[in-house]
């Protein structure tokens, strides 16, 4: 089974946040995240969503729920962001 994080949330600035997300990579894989995608709103450039795959459900909320996360995403200008647990059940091309 395949973990997936969806991550929104509104930055105050693209650049300051994608300098901190950025240096926090190898604390992510070390908790557990496995790969990402960053997209943006149409025409909004700092409505960000950040949609990772994880090894675990349980290992990503103790990761994003954790004092350290609160901060770094303080530190990063992250305004309330909405967390999705999710687990995947198909996936397929067509």
């Amino acid at each position: 089974m395949t973990h997936h994080v969806l991550i929104i949330h509104e930055v105050e600035d693209y650049e300051t946040w994608k300098a901190v997300f950025d240096q926090a990579a190898g604390i992510r894989k070390q908790a557990g995240e496995i790969r990402y995608r960053l997209l943006r709103r149409d025409g909004a450039a700092n409505h960000i969503v950040h949609f990772s795959e994880w090894v675990s459900l349980d290992r990503a909320r103790v990761f994003f729920e954790s004092p350290e996360l609160v901060e770094i995403r303080h530190q990063a200008g992250v305004r309330t962001p909405t967390f999705l647990y999710l687990d995947e059940i198909e996936q397929s091309s067509l």
